[in-house]
């Protein structure tokens, strides 16, 4: 660990759409971003699922990793400078854990920490339908100075593939951060604006 490099903590739980966190990994050691990484149990069998990596295999794209219960790791405590931490893909379980304050892993401690020190907290949020309750737990949460910030696809950025769809949701969320990863296509720069009378697509500013 760097005293003096910036970190950010990357909390990875097990909904679907592990790719999310491992492509958050994979732009912040691109942008010489320090990442300390807690990967719930069930992130680890939906990574089984969703591709071809292993554990190890995870772990080697951070900086620093921690057991799920590890609870006395550096990222436990506010003492501990970070820019903020991400939890990419984010379950309804622990947006909820989150919510309560009564944070039962490392990962939810961390995100607890992380608002206690009003530092960005963003989740990317993965599911769908929501009923009343998960819009509550989000209202919560962002009256708690969380962001909520579920992957949707930008469709105007014209994605050739499933990869360019989540690295252009990763790189706007990491914009939360002021991180500018190159994968991200903007509007008005790599996107040209519209000239005055056409429409202009829905979701685009």
């Amino acid at each position: 660990m760097d005293a003096n490099r910036p970190r950010l903590v990357v909390g990875i739980s097990g909904a679907s759409g592990v790719l999310y966190g491992v492509r958050v990994l994979d732009a912040c050691r691109e942008l010489g971003i320090e990442t300390h990484l807690v990967v719930s149990r069930a992130a680890l069998l939906t990574l089984a699922q969703e591709t071809d990596l292993s554990a190890a295999d995870l772990s080697a794209r951070a900086q620093v990793t921690y057991r799920v219960g590890d609870v006395g790791a550096p990222v436990a405590s506010g003492s501990f400078p970070t820019l903020g931490m991400i939890v990419a893909p984010c379950s309804v379980r622990t947006m909820s854990e989150i919510a309560t304050g009564v944070t039962s892993s490392l990962l939810t401690r961390a995100a607890d920490v992380t608002l206690k020190e009003r530092r960005p907290l963003v989740l990317m949020v993965r599911e769908t339908p929501l009923h009343l309750g998960h819009l509550r737990t989000m209202v919560q949460l962002a009256e708690m100075g969380a962001t909520l910030a579920p992957p949707l696809p930008a469709f105007y950025a014209k994605p050739r593939d499933l990869a360019e769809m989540v690295d252009q949701s990763v790189g706007r969320a990491l914009d939360l951060f002021g991180l500018a990863w190159g994968a991200v296509r903007r509007w008005g720069d790599d996107i040209p604006a519209p000239t005055p009378g056409e429409p202009v697509p829905d979701g685009a500013t």
